[in-house]
């Protein structure tokens, strides 16, 4: 559905060139809800922009839904779906005459427009709203108008720049769940840009993650929660004794054979930074009933999206070490 190679952007100021975004390649299949994730000024948005057509490349390549994003500019408009940042409803408007008037900007019958204004009324829990003006929504309630706006026409591909912010957490919730019906009940494709790992996390089957104008890793939530971070097994055992006798086990080739790579000990616990979690906590368990050493209790953790990121940005110092002892793998 996108595929992009080399896309740049700069930007000329009075103080120079900026480089917004630097030689983003990525590819995104029919069907999916893919995340754009980074923090602000990291070159979402003007990534988004250039998918979009609303900002032409530097330099770069890409096609949208089929087409040439820099021969077809039109032909993309007219197959995708952008719910911007802001949004993009009239104030003035009421719900129902802005999705008809957006149908009859795609050139839609009146008949038709009507239908699907109908439709998306019902599908984004817009009922009762339909003769309300615009500006007199709450902030979900207008996000799911932005929403329903971008998809009138029925493109296959949707582009949601951050489309939760500012909303309070059971209006973010909503828009999830209506996020997932996009996918799950019409096969649409879903791009959405996000600063909220929660959001990302919850919502799509593949990120990319971007900074500073570049993609710096791509994968499933899980994935890149595995690759970059490993998970975190928890260990109680009966005394600070026992822990030390099982950190120094646990460093050597026991360790090496459940996929350890990293112990830290405090007191009677021991926090190990494994590959897979459900794997080592097996290994773990073996190895120290051989050695005779009483478990009182073991526990597993995924890491967050949060960890992987500042493991792949550094710009965020990790929580200061409190561990009397620590050993790696």
């Amino acid at each position: 559905m996108i595929s992009a190679r080399g896309l740049s952007r700069r930007f000329r100021t009075k103080r120079g060139a900026v480089e917004a975004v630097r030689g983003v390649d990525l590819e995104v299949d029919e069907g999916e809800i893919v995340g754009f994730l980074g923090p602000n000024g990291a070159g979402k948005t003007t990534t988004l922009r250039m998918l979009t057509t609303l900002l032409v490349p530097t330099a770069g390549e890409a096609t949208v839904a089929g087409l040439d994003l820099r021969q077809d500019p039109l032909g993309v408009r007219r197959r995708i779906g952008y719910v911007a940042q802001a949004g993009g409803a009239d104030p003035a408007c009421r719900v129902r005459e802005e999705l008809v008037q957006q149908g009859a900007f795609y050139r839609l019958p009146a008949s038709e427009a009507q239908a699907r204004a109908d439709e998306l009324i019902g599908r984004l829990e817009l009922e009762g709203l339909e003769d309300r003006a615009v500006k007199s929504l709450s902030g979900g309630q207008r996000r799911r108008l932005d929403v329903a706006l971008g998809l009138v026409h029925g493109p296959r591909l949707v582009f949601l720049d951050e489309p939760t912010t500012g909303l309070d957490p059971q209006s973010r919730a909503n828009l999830w769940t209506h996020v997932r019906g996009l996918r799950d009940g019409a096969g649409t494709t879903v791009f959405l840009t996000t600063h909220y790992l929660d959001e990302a996390d919850a919502l799509c089957d593949r990120i990319f993650v971007i900074d500073e104008g570049r993609i710096v890793a791509e994968g499933s939530p899980d994935g890149l929660k595995r690759r970059v971070s490993g998970d975190v097994v928890t260990i109680e055992v009966a005394d600070a004794a026992q822990a030390e006798r099982a950190g120094r086990l646990l460093c050597d080739g026991a360790g090496r054979e459940a996929g350890i790579r990293e112990v830290s000990l405090a007191g009677q616990t021991l926090r190990l930074t494994v590959e897979r979690g459900e794997v080592a906590m097996v290994a773990v368990m073996r190895s120290l009933d051989s050695a005779g050493l009483t478990l009182g209790s073991i526990a597993m953790a995924r890491p967050s999206l949060d960890d992987v990121f500042l493991t792949l940005t550094g710009r965020s110092l990790r929580d200061g070490e409190t561990s009397q002892w620590k050993g790696a793998a």
